[in-house]
């Protein structure tokens, strides 16, 4: 019964509010778990083809192209188009730009993720 009260009380404290200032706004581009898979693979990767990405994030055309296409447009990602004999072959790289909002995403997320450990 005692522990039950304590448990009770301990719930009742309001928590520890995170000043806003200590949050850093992310890259909400990045942010989207498909993106940030693109941009992850490719920052780790010179260049990577449609089909690795499709195989690697286990996806569908149709969402790696919507996905890569705003990245394309963004600037974080660039891509060239090619055939090998017949085929066609669709190959991305990260940008400069890429690599650098990768950068600061990344650095916002350590910031909120060393915030919340500091409660």
């Amino acid at each position: 019964m005692a522990r039950n009260n304590a448990v009770r009380k301990q719930e009742e404290r309001p928590a520890k509010a995170v000043q806003r200032e200590t949050l850093p706004d992310l890259d909400r581009l990045i942010h989207e778990r498909m993106r940030l898979g693109i941009v992850s693979v490719l920052a780790v990767n010179e260049t990577a083809t449609f089909n690795d990405l499709k195989k690697l994030l286990k996806t569908t055309d149709g969402n790696l192209s919507v996905h890569a296409r705003k990245l394309e447009e963004a600037n974080y990602i660039a891509c060239t188009k090619s055939f090998e004999g017949r085929m066609p072959k669709t190959e991305y790289r990260l940008t400069e730009a890429g690599r650098r909002a990768l950068e600061k995403y990344l650095n916002h997320m350590e910031a909120l993720i060393g915030a919340m450990r500091e409660r």
